[in-house]
């Protein structure tokens, strides 16, 4: 499984910034290339981040770099100036279609064979933050297989349907629902929009449970101080590991032993699927114990 319950974002010209990111226990370090980068600092953010590459994910986290859409002339710079020993992935700003995603595909391969890299190695994340992009979210999600996740731009979408963004969101939810069900068909991992209200963590929390029931995974994190209960809130709840525990282990001694297809835990019925979700669950649990047990070493 991939846990991404946390996706943290650093300007790519903040050279403070940069240097604490071994600091933050996000499981994704971000540094950014794009809209927190002015035209100016383009060519000096990218020296940065390519300079910091292995750097920023010394305490584990995977290290990946937003980089410019296509639209606007600048992604092969960008994509010259950091696929290197250290890059984990690249997040496509914009993403509007397939051929967004193919084209990307392409010149990472072009550079990875280049540069000595494993073909396939450095891995796509999409920001589907546009109309465009939110009506084509499964054509690209399913485009290429090097694609791991999809981002909801929530901010971007709504400047582009002309509504104004909320804390409630509810002017999100056709967009929001939409994509995480595309990423779900493609086997990727749904990531939530930035919360930029980043002080009021009570609303944080409720969006991120109203996020989960959606589907979503993970949260692109704009601040510190959201890393904390991003991956509290992304992580099985400890009840439902314990459930799942007992869920498995009566399956597999009375069902699976016995011949049986459905057995009783808890007074309720556990039939394959249910047996399925607890194995998940425990998967999951699995990979956070291992990625927290790698920061303390």
């Amino acid at each position: 499984m991939a846990i991404m319950r946390s996706i943290l974002y650093i300007p790519g010209n903040n050279p403070k910034m940069v240097a604490k990111a071994p600091e933050f226990v996000a499981d994704i370090i971000t540094l950014d290339l794009e809209d927190s980068v002015p035209p100016a600092e383009k060519e000096a953010a990218r020296k940065l981040v390519a300079e910091n590459l292995k750097y920023a994910g010394s305490n584990g986290a995977q290290v990946f770099v937003r980089i410019n859409n296509w639209e606007t002339e600048l992604t092969n710079d960008d994509l010259e100036a950091i696929v290197y020993e250290g890059l984990a992935g690249v997040t496509l700003a914009k993403t509007g279609c397939a051929a967004d995603v193919q084209r990307l595909d392409w010149k990472l391969e072009e550079l990875e064979r280049r540069r000595g890299l494993e073909v396939g190695s450095v891995k796509i994340s999409m920001l589907l933050e546009t109309a465009k992009g939110i009506i084509h979210a499964a054509e690209c999600c399913l485009a290429s297989k090097r694609n791991v996740n999809a981002i909801f731009g929530a901010v971007d979408y709504c400047r582009d349907m002309r509504v104004k963004l909320t804390n409630e969101s509810v002017e999100q939810q056709y967009a929001r629902a939409h994509m995480a069900v595309a990423c779900r068909a493609a086997g990727i991992v749904a990531i939530d929009a930035p919360f930029v209200d980043f002080k009021n963590i009570e609303a944080f929390e409720k969006n991120v449970a109203e996020g989960r029931q959606m589907g979503y995974e993970g949260r692109m994190i704009i601040h510190p101080g959201q890393i904390e209960p991003s991956n509290r809130m992304y992580a099985p709840d400890p009840a439902d590991v314990e459930w799942a525990r007992g869920v498995v282990k009566v399956f597999e001694e009375e069902g699976i032993a016995k011949g049986k297809a459905s057995v009783s835990y808890n007074n309720k019925m556990v039939d394959t699927p249910v047996y399925l979700n607890a194995k998940d669950i425990l998967a999951a649990q699995a990979e956070i114990d291992t990625k927290n047990a790698s920061k303390k070493a």
